[in-house]
């Protein structure tokens, strides 16, 4: 699997994991939230939670209390099998959550998350805080930023919603003068000298930094005036960066405060892009579909499994609103087959050839499925976000499965 396919499924996952833990409530404030960054050591977060367990025995309600100490005790168990801190950090959500009636279930969910936790945190609730993590699953797309007059320019990245100011510099050019005749006419020519000189080296720079990077979705550039177009317009920009121009956008800075100034004016801009890849991808689809012999498409979950097992497909596209399960199966006398549904493997399936009952050999997500057989194929996969009319477009028409071919099958 590809760098882009890898943090697809990574997202994908970590989403999933997140719907889930929103959806749990308790029935007092005793659901447990530990946020470990990775430079705090494990037997620090371990004696924090011994003091933690001596300090609960204060709750007044014995039940609360007693569920507290548990779900402390159930993420002490669960730390002892770290020797160190991950990478990113670690994130732990335990509790006693409501179910029908009076009933209540313990959970525990430990996640690594796809960004570093920075700072350690406790909570005790009735509910998991989730807020950090929520902010990490935020698109982090990347898009160039520049902001420019004659007297200043200033080069930056938006990193999802983070503005990180890369360079900035002042330019040499000359501003009005007073001279008059052949003396005006050689000023003129000197400030147009001094001019081209700094769009130069705005663009040498924005070579400098943007150039190398291949997941950048597009570069917006701002500032006063009509100098930010003329500087579009003549092209100073490398061909492969003046490609990736969005468009200009009028800002009353170009210090810091005008790459944020531009981000706010640019955010209709930035969404629609990000609406035109899945819209891209859908339109191709349909466009093949309007063959008379449904052109390079597929679709409906068996089609596309089949086509892509016949190393036939290029692109799947999945809803990420499916929500569905893949249950591979055997039974004692050897039969193997798989099935999708809505919900986990219940405890007694009997086998469709025989009658007898099978024993669960995985019971997967549906697109982690995918992901799996795709990989076997070097075939990449796409989710599609169920908010655009794309993605309501894929769920309702195609069952959210669809792909799009190398080769008719």
């Amino acid at each position: 699997m590809d760098e882009r396919g890898t943090t697809e499924k990574a997202r994908y996952d970590f989403k999933k994991a997140m719907q889930e833990i929103l959806d749990l409530k308790g029935r007092g404030t005793e659901l447990i939230s530990v946020y470990i960054p990775p430079s705090k050591h494990i037997f620090d977060v371990m004696a924090y939670l011994r003091n933690e367990y001596s300090q609960s025995s204060n709750i007044k309600s014995k039940s609360t209390m007693k569920n507290v100490q548990s779900a402390i005790d159930s993420i002490m168990a669960r730390l002892k099998t770290y020797k160190n801190t991950p990478p990113r950090g670690l994130v732990i959500f335990c509790g006693e959550v409501a179910r029908a009636g009076d009933q209540t279930r313990m959970v525990q969910n430990v996640l690594e998350p796809p960004e570093a936790v920075t700072t350690f945190f406790y909570r005790c609730d009735s509910q998991f805080y989730t807020e950090p993590l929520l902010v990490m699953l935020q698109d982090k797309k990347t898009y160039g930023l520049i902001t420019m007059d004659r007297s200043e320019a200033t080069l930056g990245l938006l990193t999802g919603s983070k503005v990180v100011v890369i360079k900035n510099f002042d330019s040499m050019v000359p501003r009005k003068h007073r001279q008059g005749g052949q003396s005006a006419q050689r000023f003129e020519r000197l400030i147009e000298i001094a001019a081209h000189e700094f769009f130069k080296k705005i663009a040498d720079n924005a070579t400098e930094v943007f150039l190398s990077r291949e997941e950048m979705m597009g570069i917006l550039i701002g500032g006063p005036g009509a100098t930010k177009d003329y500087f579009v317009k003549e092209g100073y920009l490398h061909h492969e960066l003046q490609k990736k121009v969005v468009d200009t956008f009028d800002t009353g800075y170009t210090d810091e405060y005008g790459l944020r100034e531009l981000v706010e004016n640019a955010k209709s801009a930035i969404v629609d892009i990000e609406l035109m890849q899945e819209k891209e991808l859908i339109q191709k689809l349909l466009t093949e579909i309007r063959d008379a012999d449904g052109g390079l498409s597929a679709y409906g979950e068996e089609v596309v499994r089949n086509a892509t097992l016949a190393g036939a497909a290029d692109v799947i596209l999945l809803s990420e609103d499916l929500n569905k399960r893949r249950i591979y199966v055997k039974c004692p006398q050897g039969h193997r087959y798989a099935f999708t549904s809505s919900s986990e493997a219940e405890n007694k399936i009997e086998c469709k050839e025989c009658g007898s009952l099978v024993d669960v050999e995985k019971d997967i997500d549906l697109v982690d499925d995918f992901f799996e057989v795709a990989d076997q194929f070097s075939t990449s996969v796409e989710i599609i976000s169920a908010d655009s009319e794309e993605g309501e477009m894929l769920m309702k028409a195609f069952g959210g499965i669809a792909a799009i071919l190398r080769y008719r099958v």
